[in-house]
């Protein structure tokens, strides 16, 4: 695992608040915890996070977080509900963590037992090079 530039960070992670306006110290978690997916993988191409707050029940705030990971392939989305914020980031980075590691384990397989290639019908047989050459001198 190489470390993470900050500059490199600040290109690759978005980060935008929905009804509500992300605070320093949110905003400095999301960094904390999202950058290290960043260190695990260098082929993420963007990693976008959205904290939105739903609702307000009584003095009880609602949100929601979804996290997508831009990557070769399909991306990689993950998302949590519930009543803590901070909380759920830690769900959503685990969950994509899992995400991350299962993609890699398939890609290895993938990799490392290629599977056979089956042929529907008879392949045709082709004369030997040696029958071919005495054709030719016999003509």
């Amino acid at each position: 695992m190489k470390p993470i530039q900050q500059s490199d960070l600040e290109t690759k992670l978005i980060l935008q608040g929905v009804h509500l306006e992300l605070t320093e110290a949110m905003q400095q978690t999301l960094r904390e915890k999202f950058g290290r997916l960043l260190t695990r993988n260098e082929h993420i191409v963007r990693i976008g996070v959205r904290v939105r707050l739903d609702q307000t029940l009584g003095t009880e705030h609602q949100y929601t977080v979804v996290a997508q990971i831009v990557i070769g392939g399909p991306d990689l989305i993950a998302s949590a509900e519930g009543k803590e914020a901070y909380a759920l980031i830690d769900e959503v980075v685990e969950k994509l963590d899992h995400l991350l590691e299962r993609r890699h384990g398939k890609r290895k397989d993938h990799r490392n037992h290629p599977k056979d290639v089956e042929v529907g019908g008879a392949i045709p047989k082709t004369e030997s090079m040696e029958a071919a050459e005495d054709d030719e001198l016999n003509a």
